[in-house]
């Protein structure tokens, strides 16, 4: 094996084991530690494909911003929570059946995957692909309504937040 596939089946088994932390985890400032971890993986992950933008953008908006938003609401909230929460859902063996039937489906539609289409794949050598990218995600045709879409989403769970921890004086 070449040292690039190593170190990457090395990330792999990293984001594997510390998304799991994430979910079995029963301190959730734990489990939004290892949500750093394995969002910081998957930043290696792009920088391993030459995508160094996205490498950016995973750490600077994923980590920087949603992460730190999220340990950020759990520090607000936590005191409250503590004592009416259960730490383990007690219907977790069917969480992990539907979670093991979503793997087996995608494993199966992976087995029989033919690969991309050609056309889809070619780009001019050319090819500004930061400035393609820039334009798909401000483009009203592309993805500018779920960009924006999830700005309001995490606007509306800080101040979620900020009412659950402060609304009952």
């Amino acid at each position: 094996m070449v040292f690039s596939q190593l170190f990457f089946l090395l990330v792999a088994l990293v984001i594997l084991a510390s998304a799991l932390k994430v979910v079995t985890e029963r301190n959730l400032i734990h489990a939004a530690l290892w949500l750093v971890v394995t969002l910081f993986g998957i930043a290696v992950l792009f920088a391993m494909l030459n995508a160094g933008f996205l490498a950016v953008v995973q750490v600077m908006v994923y980590i920087g911003a949603i992460a730190i938003l999220f340990i950020f609401a759990v520090m607000l909230t936590q005191r409250e929570l503590v004592q009416k929460i259960a730490p383990l859902n007690p219907r977790w063996p069917v969480g992990a059946l539907i979670a093991l039937a979503t793997f087996g489906a995608l494993g199966w539609m992976l087995r029989v995957w033919q690969g991309l289409p050609q056309q889809a794949a070619a780009l001019p050598a050319d090819a500004d692909t930061l400035r393609l990218l820039g334009e798909a995600l401000v483009s009203p045709q592309a993805f500018a309504l779920p960009f924006e879409v999830a700005s309001v989403l995490l606007v509306a769970a800080l101040v979620g937040a900020v009412y659950i921890a402060y609304g009952r004086k």
